[in-house]
């Protein structure tokens, strides 16, 4: 340990570009990195984060059309604001977004409309 010791004492005692030289080459010599524990201890932390957070905008997004594909085709016209052609086309492309960025009240009426019309949708 008396080895340990007088080596951390020589490194206290270099400057910061010695220091930075000293990291660089025994990286190099043991083909090792010094930011991997870094980052990986931060990882966590960041991925606490999100958790943390109750969601509050939502991604309504329609899985499958069902048997009444008529039904959901007016469905999302009346959300949507789209003609006819361009409902159907988004329909028929299932699994898609309807909508983006939806207060969570407003998408779970959404979703019980399309689930009403017979289709399968999910909140993202």
């Amino acid at each position: 340990m008396a080895d340990i010791q007088k080596l951390v004492e020589e490194i206290k005692s270099m400057s910061v570009l010695e220091v930075s030289e000293l990291v660089k080459e025994l990286e190099e010599t043991f083909g090792v990195s010094a930011a991997a524990p870094v980052a990986v201890a931060a990882a966590p932390a960041a991925g606490a984060a999100p958790a943390a957070e109750e969601k509050s905008e939502f991604t309504v997004e329609l899985s499958e059309i069902g048997a009444n594909k008529i039904a959901v085709i007016k469905v999302v016209r009346e959300i949507t604001g789209l003609g006819l052609g361009e409902a159907k086309a988004l329909v028929e492309s299932a699994p898609k977004a309807i909508k983006e960025n939806v207060p969570a009240e407003e998408a779970k009426e959404l979703e019980a409309k399309l689930k009403e019309a017979g289709a399968t949708v999910k909140l993202k």
